[in-house]
C-alpha cells in the first residue's frame, strides 16, 4: 500500500513538473513573441522604406520617358527596315535616358491627336521637329535646337521654278504642319495670297503618301520641312528638287505640357550636354542634317 501511495505521489509530481515546465516556456515565448515581431516589422519597415528612397534618388523620381513622335517624318522619326523606331531626334532622346537611367519609350501618335496624348498623360513630350513659332503659349518648351525652313519640292522636270509657278497648281501638305499653318496665316497677307493661286490645297496625313501622289502627277508641289524634303529627295534619287524661296523660316523644340518645367528642365540639360559633347553634331551627320541647322548654344 506504501509503494502503491508513493508511486501516485511520484507519478503526480513528474506530472506538475512537466505542466510546470510547459507553462514556463509557452509564457516565454508568448512574452518575446510581440518584441520579436515588433524588432522584426520595424526592421522590415526600415528596409522597405530605405530601398523605395534609394530606388526613387536613383531614378529621380521617374522611370521611364515616354516621347510622343509621328513615325513616318524622317530623318526626326521614322521606322527602319528592320522595324525599329529611329530618327534624329528619338537617338537623342534615348541619348538623353540614358544619363537619366530612364527606359525610353518611343510612342508613335496621330499627328492631329498629339495634344490630347500630351494632355492625357500617354506621353512626357512631343520631340518630333516639333515647331515653336505660332505656338509659345500653347506648351512649356525646350530651347531650339533647329532652325527650319518650311519649302517648296516639285518634280525636277516640272518647269516650276518659283513660287509664282505655282499658281493654278495641285499643292499638298501634311495636316497640322507647319507648311499649312504657314500657308494659312491670317497675318501673312503674301502666303494668304500665294495659297488662294493654287488649283488646290490637298490636305495628307503623312508625306509618304503625299510623295506617292507627287510621284503620280496627283500633285504638282509638296510644302514641307526642309529637314524632311532633304531627306526625301536623297532617298528618292534626282526625280525631285527643292525652290530656292522659302515658305517660312521656323525653329523645333521640345514641347512639354503647359507648365511641367522640372521635367522640361532635366531634358534640356541633358540635351545640351549631349551637344557639348559632340553628340548632337555626330547625330546631325548620321541622318543628313545639314550642321547650320543646329542652333544649341546660340544666343538667339
Amino acid at each position: 500500500m506504501k509503494k502503491w501511495i508513493a508511486a501516485a505521489c511520484m507519478l503526480t509530481m513528474t506530472a506538475s513538473l512537466l505542466t510546470a515546465c510547459g507553462q514556463s516556456g509557452s509564457g516565454a515565448e508568448e512574452a518575446a513573441q510581440p518584441d520579436d515581431m515588433v524588432q522584426t516589422e520595424g526592421e522590415t519597415e526600415a528596409g522597405s522604406e530605405a530601398e523605395a528612397a534609394g530606388a526613387e534618388e536613383a531614378a529621380g523620381g521617374r522611370t521611364t520617358f515616354t516621347v510622343g513622335f509621328d513615325a513616318e517624318f524622317p530623318p526626326y522619326g521614322y521606322k527602319d527596315d528592320s522595324g525599329e523606331y529611329v530618327g534624329f531626334d528619338l537617338d537623342l532622346a534615348r541619348a538623353v535616358c540614358e544619363k537619366n537611367g530612364w527606359e525610353f519609350v518611343a510612342q508613335p501618335i496621330d499627328w492631329d491627336a498629339k495634344d490630347m496624348e500630351l494632355s492625357s498623360g500617354a506621353i512626357d513630350c512631343i520631340w518630333n521637329g516639333f515647331t515653336m513659332n505660332g505656338r509659345e503659349d500653347d506648351y512649356t518648351w525646350s530651347v531650339p535646337y533647329i532652325d527650319n525652313s518650311q519649302v517648296f519640292v516639285v518634280p525636277a522636270e516640272s518647269g516650276i521654278a518659283t513660287k509664282a509657278d505655282l499658281a493654278g497648281k495641285a499643292v499638298g501638305v501634311q495636316k497640322d504642319s507647319s507648311a499649312l499653318a504657314a500657308l494659312t496665316d491670317e497675318e501673312n497677307q503674301e502666303n494668304l495670297d500665294l495659297a488662294a493661286s493654287f488649283a488646290n490645297l490637298v490636305e495628307y496625313a503623312d508625306y509618304n503618301t503625299a510623295f506617292m501622289d507627287l510621284e503620280a502627277g496627283a500633285i504638282e508641289a509638296l510644302a514641307i520641312d526642309i529637314g524632311v524634303a532633304s531627306y526625301q529627295i536623297a532617298s528618292r534619287g534626282d526625280g525631285y528638287v527643292m525652290l530656292k524661296e522659302p515658305l517660312s523660316t521656323e525653329q523645333y523644340g521640345i514641347g512639354f505640357n503647359k507648365g511641367n518645367d522640372e521635367l522640361k528642365d532635366i531634358v534640356e540639360q541633358s540635351l545640351l550636354e549631349l551637344y557639348a559633347e559632340g553628340v548632337v553634331a555626330q547625330k546631325a551627320e548620321q541622318y543628313g542634317i545639314d550642321a547650320s541647322m543646329i542652333c544649341l548654344g546660340n544666343d538667339k
